[in-house]
């Protein structure tokens, strides 16, 4: 795949993870999709396949009642392709750690993607 294909999957599957389409997303994945949410240094959430990752991802719609990811930087580093990453959401239920329903969240970090038989097989998530 040539860098403008890798790039307009990622900017697909942004944009479904954006509406909340859930089986847009899942479409782009490849079978062995291993997903990790990696929050100061620590890794907080993992998926290994589509099942489950389609659960995490319909656990996590639920969570907000808007959400948007922006791409601020793209770049390839050996085979996985970086994105700087501006992430803003409205909270749709409470949180344990004190923020409401209603509360904006917003944090700036990076995605990490990698392409395997022309889907993607690793999304990394930093914040």
């Amino acid at each position: 795949m040539v860098n403008k294909e890798i790039r307009g999957m990622i900017e697909n599957y942004l944009e479904a993870y954006n509406s909340f389409e859930i089986e847009r997303m899942v479409e782009l994945l490849h079978k062995d999709i291993i997903f990790r949410n990696i929050s100061n240094g620590e890794t907080t959430t993992e998926t290994r396949g589509i099942q489950a990752f389609r659960e995490l991802a319909e656990q996590s719609s639920m969570m907000f009642s808007s959400r948007c990811q922006t791409i601020t930087d793209y770049r390839i580093i050996n085979d996985k392709v970086e994105v700087g990453i501006d992430y803003e959401g409205i909270l749709a239920v409470d949180f344990p750690n004190g923020l409401k329903s209603g509360d904006k969240l917003q944090l700036k970090g990076k995605s990490t993607f990698e392409i395997k038989e022309g889907k993607i097989s690793l999304i990394e998530d930093y914040s």
